[in-house]
């Protein structure tokens, strides 16, 4: 039977086919491994025990353990952080709001600084030595503190706080407020400056104390007995130089003259007929600078301070109970009289049987109340014997006073007060009560 040619067709397409030699073999290409998975892991994840079990606790088991390796299948890159540039300008941050800007000088004009861009030089401004910070110093103690900006009053602050005698007798607070008064004065070679009214500092020049002295000290003794030399080459000058018509002036030799960063004078206003009599001065043997902390700016600082702290007490006595009520004028009456003291933690303010010798207003910590019990111990030989035991009673906490009846009507304490931990608290003495 003939076949149709659509069969005939693929037959012989067929017989073609077979009769054709097969391709060559290629080689597979090498898969390239990514560099985010880690292999190690995703190998052991594979190999997990129990993924095909058919026990359900198996298979729980399993799967929290391929929970938490799975995160460890991935590589996470370390984060690379953008360089930083250094800037071509620094700028000084200034307290609050403001900010002091300072514009570099215009180099539009100096050759030296195109030759230096012309030869791959970076243009950097460097930070202000030593000298240029002293001379800018001194260029804003010549102007007027009002007229001075934050950022002036901060550089001013900064130097004060690098003066030993000035750090030594006060904080960073007094001295940030003196820091706004401070000022400097040009004295001529020659010139005497009475340092009566204020505490000085040597900025610039050489100068030479003067002092009085007794005749009697200076021919009985190479050395005046009564210039005594401080740290830093500051002074102090004898009390009993009081009689100015029995002393005459002594120039010291060149070991004690006063150089840069030198101080002397006084931050204790005097009365008027001590600083006649009393006079704190040096000799310049150059043209000085001289920087002067007023007096009197001290003063008002330790007004303000002694401000505070009456309103500290008066609050810490209104808030004990026996104080509520009290009128205002009694309470200033013993403010007058009070004074901080600070107890270590464990020590004995009083004993039971002893009169105590202040009045305490507890500022911050407390102290334990314990009373003295006599007990009976019985021992192993059938015996008894009598000891003294401190029982617990109670606490006094802050703001809570004590020793009022004991010290006014003296009389001894029934019980003994031990401080738990650091007690500050403020006490009016017994001798200072009874003479008000």
């Amino acid at each position: 039977m003939p076949m149709s040619s659509l069969p005939a067709a693929i037959l012989s397409h067929m017989t073609a086919i077979n009769n054709v030699p097969p391709p060559p073999l290629h080689s597979i290409p090498n898969l390239k491994k990514s560099k985010h998975i880690n292999y190690g892991q995703l190998n052991a994840l594979c190999h997990i025990r129990g993924q095909h079990s058919r026990s359900m606790s198996n298979i729980l088991s399993a799967h929290d353990t391929f929970m938490k390796q799975y995160p460890k299948v991935f590589l996470h890159q370390k984060p690379r952080l953008p360089k930083l540039f250094k800037q071509e300008e620094q700028r000084e941050l200034n307290e609050g709001k403001e900010e002091s800007q300072h514009q570099q000088p215009d180099d539009s004009n100096n050759i030296a600084v195109h030759v230096q861009r012309a030869h791959g030089g970076h243009i950097l401004y460097r930070p202000k030595r030593a000298t240029e910070k002293f001379e800018e110093f001194l260029a804003i103690l010549k102007k007027l503190p009002i007229h001075r900006t934050p950022y002036e009053h901060k550089t001013v602050w900064k130097f004060l706080k690098t003066i030993p005698d000035l750090t030594f007798q006060l904080n960073d607070k007094h001295l940030k407020t003196l820091s706004k008064t401070v000022f400097s004065e040009t004295w001529l070679k020659g010139s005497t400056v009475v340092a009566n009214d204020g505490f000085y500092v040597i900025l610039k020049g050489l100068a030479r104390p003067q002092t009085n002295v007794y005749k009697n000290l200076i021919e009985g003794s190479d050395s005046p007995d009564s210039f005594i030399p401080q740290s830093f080459h500051s002074f102090i000058w004898s009390e009993e130089l009081k009689n100015a018509s029995l002393a005459e002036m002594y120039l010291p030799s060149y070991d004690s003259m006063l150089s840069k960063w030198s101080t002397f004078g006084t931050l204790e206003v005097m009365p008027q007929n001590e600083s006649e009599t009393q006079m704190f001065s040096v000799v310049t043997e150059d043209d000085c600078e001289i920087l002067k902390i007023p007096a009197k700016g001290y003063a008002k600082i330790k007004e303000e301070k002694i401000k505070l702290e009456n309103m500290q007490k008066l609050k810490l006595i209104r808030m004990c109970p026996y104080y509520e009520e009290w009128p205002t004028l009694s309470i200033y009456e013993l403010i007058a009289l009070l004074k901080w003291k600070k107890f270590p933690p464990g020590h004995v303010i009083v004993e039971s049987g002893n009169i105590i010798s202040f009045v305490g207003y507890i500022n911050s910590g407390c102290c334990n109340i314990y009373r003295s019990i006599i007990g009976f111990v019985k021992l192993r030989s059938n015996k008894v014997k009598r000891s003294q035991k401190l029982v617990y009673m109670g606490k006094l906490k802050e703001k809570e006073s004590f020793g009022e009846i004991s010290v006014l009507l003296q009389v001894p304490f029934t019980c003994t007060i031990i401080t738990k931990k650091e007690v500050e608290m403020a006490i009016i003495e017994d001798k200072d009560l009874f003479v008000a």
